[in-house]
């Protein structure tokens, strides 16, 4: 019964992660009307609301662990999903149950039809319900697309956060960083403070406009935190260079993670401001992030010999830090079962990727997903060396063959992907 109700929800309401900008809708006016029917659940949660380009799922993860590690009974709320679709909405760590998203849609279905409203719309209304109904005591929302008219944004909460700005979805968002700046801006409220991850001198302007104007207070990570060291044994010093922390033991070692890391603290600074504790639980919720959320595709070491290795990053800003580190690590040969979705800026993307690797270019099991032979022959002008495959379980297994224990393989591009190895791995 499950299994034929997602299917029906997932042919009937547009996925963006499945047909890009036709599933998008711009503003407030539906998800409103859907919060209405459910009973406004939105207005009975405590809330942290995370936007930005890169890093936003791992900050939502961590700062769920953080909440957990209190003993707060917390919510989580992140996109797209991997392999199961309850991997979206869990509560401590625990997806959703099966008969609690059938209960729902038997419950509502009928009157949300008559709004035609998106997938994401239709996810969002069911995990602030859901959330409401368990009687959460905090929240983590990660933004779906943007933030000014994403339909997270009904949202009031208690902290918001931003963590970076590059140039994405251009089509739909803007195309300069400041355009891009705005539309993140929208998720900062009045009088409730928000975090800013990273300084951009074109982004940063933006945010402390807006937040002036909503007498918003605002808090730059990257200037108070820093994250000194390897990631798997890092020293946390403040912006005196006072050590607060040392060993602590990152278990996600992507050195994209390093700025997410300081985000988390800043963020963890000014929640206990409004929510004060006498617990220190800072190292544990860092940790137990994976134990705690189950976050995974992250820098995730699938096996250690050869190691191997996927990521989910799928845009230049977040791909640039992870090829650079691919690049660093010595191996004998460097494997990359890759591939991507057709609005990602290929032209930008592919002087990211290492040169010596070699590549089993693969199309995910996604509308979107480039075919491999079209992805090759791009990669190939850039005299990139490449194998194409139909699928990325295809690509993975030859690549297995291929490798010698002192190899590296990696399997990234797009969460697609990644979703599609983790699926077939039983992950």
């Amino acid at each position: 019964m499950y299994k034929e109700l997602l299917d029906e929800i997932f042919k009937a309401y547009p996925m963006y992660h499945k047909v890009g900008s036709a599933a998008y809708k711009e503003g407030l006016e539906n998800i409103e009307a859907l919060m209405d029917i459910v009973g406004n659940p939105e207005r009975r949660l405590k809330a942290v609301h995370i936007a930005g380009t890169n890093g936003k799922g791992s900050v939502a993860h961590l700062i769920a662990s953080y909440c957990q590690e209190r003993g707060l009974k917390t919510g989580l709320f992140t996109s797209p999903h991997l392999v199961d679709f309850r991997e979206r909405i869990r509560i401590d760590g625990k997806m959703i149950p099966e008969e609690d998203v059938l209960d729902f849609f038997r419950l509502f279905k009928p009157r949300f039809d008559t709004l035609d409203p998106s997938f994401f719309e239709m996810t969002t209304a069911l995990a602030f319900y859901y959330f409401a109904q368990q009687e959460v005591d905090v929240a983590i929302i990660e933004v779906g697309l943007g933030g000014r008219l994403d339909c997270t944004n009904v949202l009031h909460p208690l902290l918001s956060i931003i963590t970076n700005i590059t140039l994405e979805h251009t089509k739909l968002l803007g195309d300069t960083i400041a355009k891009i700046a705005f539309e993140k801006a929208g998720i900062i409220k009045a009088d409730t403070p928000v975090v800013i991850g990273e300084f951009h001198p074109e982004s940063f302007p933006v945010f402390t406009d807006i937040a002036n104007q909503r007498n918003a207070p605002l808090f730059l990570a990257e200037e108070n935190y820093t994250v000194a060291g390897d990631l798997a044994d890092c020293t946390v010093l403040d912006f005196e260079g006072k050590v607060l922390y040392e060993h602590l033991h990152m278990p996600i070692v992507g050195e994209y993670q390093r700025k997410n890391l300081a985000t988390f603290l800043q963020a963890v600074e000014v929640f206990e401001q409004l929510w004060p504790t006498d617990k220190d639980v800072l190292r544990p919720a860092v940790e137990h992030v994976v134990k705690n959320t189950g976050l995974c595709g992250r820098w995730q070491v699938l096996r250690r010999n050869p190691l191997t290795l996927c990521d989910v990053g799928h845009n230049p800003g977040g791909l640039a830090l992870t090829m650079r580190q691919l690049e660093a690590m010595p191996c004998r040969q460097l494997r990359m079962v890759f591939g991507m979705v057709n609005d990602k800026d290929v032209d930008h993307i592919i002087p990211l990727l290492p040169k010596k690797a070699l590549y089993y270019v693969c199309r995910s099991n996604n509308e979107r997903a480039i075919p491999s032979s079209q992805l090759a022959e791009q990669l190939s002008k850039h005299g990139l060396d490449c194998r194409t495959f139909d699928t990325v379980a295809d690509a993975f297994a030859a690549a297995e063959h291929d490798c010698s224990p002192d190899d590296i393989l990696f399997v990234g591009g797009s969460c697609f992907v990644v979703g599609d190895l983790l699926e077939e791995l039983g992950h």
